[in-house]
């Protein structure tokens, strides 16, 4: 079978959790600049579609941003660097809320801003976000 995708594509990141907080709670700590700051990073981040912000990664610089769909309470996604998405899904569970986080953009054949192989950085960042949802877990559920 021919393959005539040119793009060696990663699958998603994807994590998943029930976070013991209401949907709107969960929203403001994913969609706000506060918000994002208290469990992700520094940025300057604004809930407008089509907005561009940066996300201060510490020793990597800031990263550009762009918010490409924005429908609250249920999900946020932007742009993320020359590659990336990252997207936050919320689903409303009486009470509580469903969150998914969604990195999305991994090519094997392409490196980062920094020459870094994606291959290397998804495996790295894939770990990573399970602590980074945590922090967000702790942050709602205080």
């Amino acid at each position: 079978m021919e393959n005539n995708n040119t793009q060696n594509t990663l699958a998603d990141i994807r994590q998943t959790l029930v976070l013991n907080a209401p949907i709107q709670k969960v929203w403001d700590a994913v969609a706000t600049s506060e918000g994002i700051a208290a469990w992700f990073m520094p940025n300057n981040f604004q809930a407008e579609l089509g907005y561009e912000f940066h996300l201060e990664a510490g020793p990597f610089g800031n990263s550009p941003c762009k918010v490409t769909v924005l429908d609250p309470p249920n999900q946020l996604t932007f742009e993320w660097g020359k590659d990336w998405s990252l997207t936050f899904e919320l689903t409303d569970m009486a009470g509580k809320t469903e969150f998914t986080l969604i990195h999305a953009g991994w090519d094997a054949d392409k490196v980062t801003e920094f020459g870094q192989p994606h291959e290397e950085v998804r495996g790295k960042m894939s770990g990573g976000w399970v602590g980074i949802v945590e922090k967000l877990r702790k942050q709602v559920e205080a």
